[in-house]
């Protein structure tokens, strides 16, 4: 094991990925504050909905988010460079890892892996050619690093895509309902559209994915399929920027194939006054074991995170508990229609609440048919009115449809939910059967 993960061999690919990993990250960064994402999700919202523990976690006040993502934007040109290398890595990480975890509203996976990369990009030594940290000090130079640092992509990708693979093998995506809700939305594209509602269609986004997830990253590993598989993936990836406009993440995920060429071939095309690295000397750290343990561990979690759904009652797809940090992409449509009734206790009097003087319309989804939003939503009443000198409770009337079905209440009605704790690896009973 430790002579396979320690052999050296050349650096091409990592360096090539860190080039493309910083462009992307800036472009990630500085098209969030283009598109208004950032005035959209991060200023206009009185508060945001974090994740549950780190409420502490708000956006800046004013437009100082709008400085946030710019400094994210200039670290991805820093990384793009390889200028200040692991502190401009380690702050992108860092600031990326706080806005992921500040809101909920606008969730996408590739929010969730882009954080996981940045983490491990400071760790690798990806600065060591082409950057101008070797030009500011020539004795970093390297040609080569440790198989490892290939096979944490390769490890991370295949847990990836095994989970978004067996998460579709469901009714609802088999018999093609979910592709054909998330076409629905699509049909004014021009030239596609209409072609995007048909059902031949429908079907192979739904088996084309099943299969693509689960059988990409073990066709990209043999040397016989290689070829046809990365154009499989420049396909699948770019009907789903076209189609689903789901921002850096088709990019980034075609420019993990840097990782499965030969680094002989990735050094031809695009790095040929770089020398070839083929000594296969094995260095083993000092600290090899604890590296091993460490990459054991990390593992081992995010294999356990996608399963922890199996430990709650019901489905996951109604009651939303280990839905996150999952891998669960493009898998359900939900709409439904909440209201939220607070109690004053010293009047018994009743007060409605206007979900348009808390929340922004993109909120108003979350807060109407995902459970975690619906109990945080009543907790930042229970705050706002305790601030008033006013103690509530607060009850809610929930009607959600999954992937356009019948319309069933989410929510007990009856329950307090202003005094219900929350569980992270518990089931909530308020939350009524799916059945």
């Amino acid at each position: 094991m430790h002579k396979f993960l320690f052999k050296h061999i050349d650096n091409s690919g990592l360096i090539v990925f860190r080039i493309v990993f910083g462009l992307l990250c800036f472009l990630e960064a500085g098209g969030a504050i283009a598109t208004g994402w950032v005035r959209r999700t991060l200023i206009e919202p009185k508060f945001t909905f974090s994740f549950i523990g780190f409420e502490w976690l708000q956006p800046l006040p004013g437009d100082w988010m709008y400085v946030y993502y710019l400094l994210m934007a200039l670290f991805g040109l820093l990384i793009m460079l390889g200028y200040k290398y692991r502190f401009s890595m380690l702050m992108f990480a860092l600031m990326w890892t706080a806005t992921y975890f500040m809101q909920k509203s606008s969730y996408n996976n590739h929010y969730y892996l882009l954080a996981i990369l940045s983490f491990f990009m400071v760790f690798l030594p990806a600065h060591r050619y082409a950057s101008l940290d070797v030009k500011v000090k020539p004795s970093l130079k390297q040609l080569s690093m440790p198989n490892w640092c290939k096979w944490v992509f390769v490890v991370q990708l295949f847990i990836l895509y095994t989970y978004a693979s067996i998460a579709k093998m469901y009714p609802d995506w088999l018999n093609t309902s979910v592709p054909e809700l998330l076409m629905k939305s699509k049909a004014d594209y021009p030239i596609i559209g209409p072609v995007l509602q048909e059902q031949w269609v429908h079907y192979g986004i739904a088996y084309g994915g099943i299969l693509f997830d689960g059988l990409i990253i073990p066709l990209l590993l043999f040397k016989k399929t290689r070829k046809y598989a990365f154009f499989a993936s420049i396909f699948f990836h770019l009907f789903n920027s076209i189609v689903f406009q789901i921002g850096i993440f088709p990019y980034l995920s075609l420019a993990f194939s840097l990782f499965f060429f030969e680094p002989k071939t990735i050094r031809n095309l695009f790095l040929k006054r770089k020398p070839y690295y083929n000594s296969n000397l094995v260095i083993v750290p000092k600290f090899s074991n604890a590296i091993v343990t460490l990459f054991v561990i990390y593992f081992i979690i995010q294999i356990a995170l996608p399963l922890r759904q199996y430990a709650f009652r019901d489905n996951v797809l109604w009651t939303e508990e280990g839905h996150r940090l999952s891998w669960r992409m493009m898998l359900r449509a939900r709409s439904g229609r909440t209201s939220y009734l607070v109690i004053d206790k010293a009047t018994n009097n009743p007060i409605r609440i206007n979900l348009d003087d808390y929340l922004t319309k993109k909120q108003q989804r979350g807060a109407s048919t995902k459970p975690d939003i619906i109990w945080q939503f009543a907790q930042h009443l229970k705050r706002d009115f305790a601030k008033k000198g006013k103690s509530i409770e607060v009850y809610v009337t929930s009607y959600v449809s999954i992937n356009g079905k019948r319309s069933k209440q989410l929510i007990n009605p009856k329950v307090n939910l202003a005094n219900e704790n929350w569980y992270h690896f518990k089931h909530h009973d308020w939350i009524l059967p799916s059945k």
